[in-house]
């Protein structure tokens, strides 16, 4: 049932509709929620098939209109119709790039409530993350997409996060492993439990007043950004911070910012973030990086900043 955004249903309380986990010979959709990108289809078939998965792939994966993946009716169509398949078990986007707002409004949130399963991406796709948590009540998956990501040849981190969070071998109470070769950095000490939430910065600031807005009361907010100078991510921040996004907020796990050294935002994030006297841990490659790390988000986390460790705080999957 779409509504009028300023009537749309909020929930406040955490994710509390599971879907099934994906199983060793599932059936992946693949969608163009965002921006097009030229694709080997047979290519992308053969991947998931020489691992043993099924792959569908979506009609508007293979459309552009401009800087567009098609049409807006096509890519919902697309999104919704994988998402009412009895037979798909998970959906990964194609990329991100722009385009997933445009969607929002659209978004038939009765129809998703009632077929909750795993959605995967990042970037653009923030503002389905977004409104997927706040109106359909599930955990979405920030991680790698198709083009850029798993057709890519990643480092091994990428695929190995990605499906062992959609096959469910992570339980409440395990750690979400971060790749050694990537030291994280403890800004503000502190340990805190709460909803994983947030995504791309640049996105959050953008869906503000959309059915995707961030609500971080009683989270864990993680963001990552790619190509900002310094400056605009210190704005983005005060964006949030004016627009009362950090009342009431747990912690902050800082993801990767690519074109910014961690040295170089340190400073800017404990100016930010030590008043609250939060925990805060950085680095945490997920993004725009090679490796990228799926993260659930609307699930149930412990972050530990000393310990620089992120645990499961509940199950993913019934």
């Amino acid at each position: 049932m779409n509504l009028p955004i300023d009537h749309r249903p909020e929930l406040h309380s955490g994710c509390s509709m599971l879907p099934k986990a994906l199983s060793a010979t599932g059936r992946i959709a693949i969608i163009a929620p965002a921006g097009p990108a030229q694709l080997d289809t047979l290519k992308a078939i053969e991947w998931f098939e020489a691992r043993g998965y099924q792959c569908r792939i979506y009609p508007g994966v293979t459309e552009a209109q401009g800087y567009l993946a098609g049409s807006d009716e096509h890519r919902l169509a697309d999104l919704h119709a994988a998402f009412a398949a009895t037979d798909v078990d998970a959906i990964i986007c194609l990329r991100g790039g722009y385009g997933s707002m445009r969607l929002l409004e659209g978004l038939d949130f009765e129809l998703l409530r009632n077929n909750p399963k795993p959605l995967v991406g990042y970037s653009d796709i923030t503002a389905l993350h977004g409104a997927i948590a706040r109106h359909a009540g599930f955990v979405t998956f920030h991680g790698a997409m198709l083009k850029s990501e798993l057709l890519a040849n990643k480092q091994a981190p990428t695929l190995s996060s990605l499906f062992d969070l959609l096959h469910g071998r992570l339980r409440c109470g395990d750690v979400i492993e971060h790749p050694q070769a990537y030291p994280l950095s403890t800004i503000v000490s502190g340990a805190a439990s709460g909803r994983l939430l947030g995504g791309n910065l640049a996105m959050l600031c953008a869906t503000l007043s959309t059915p995707a807005e961030l609500h971080c009361e009683d989270g864990i907010l993680f963001f990552e950004d790619v190509n900002e100078p310094l400056y605009r991510i210190d704005r983005l921040l005060t964006q949030l911070r004016l627009a009362g996004k950090f009342e009431g907020l747990r912690g902050v796990l800082v993801g990767d910012v690519a074109g910014l050294t961690l040295e170089g935002l340190t400073p800017l994030l404990r100016e930010t973030f030590e008043p609250l006297q939060i925990p805060v841990l950085a680095g945490w490659r997920s993004g725009h990086c090679d490796p990228t790390i799926t993260l659930p988000l609307g699930a149930q986390v412990q972050l530990d900043a000393d310990r620089k460790s992120l645990r499961l705080g509940q199950d993913l999957f019934v």
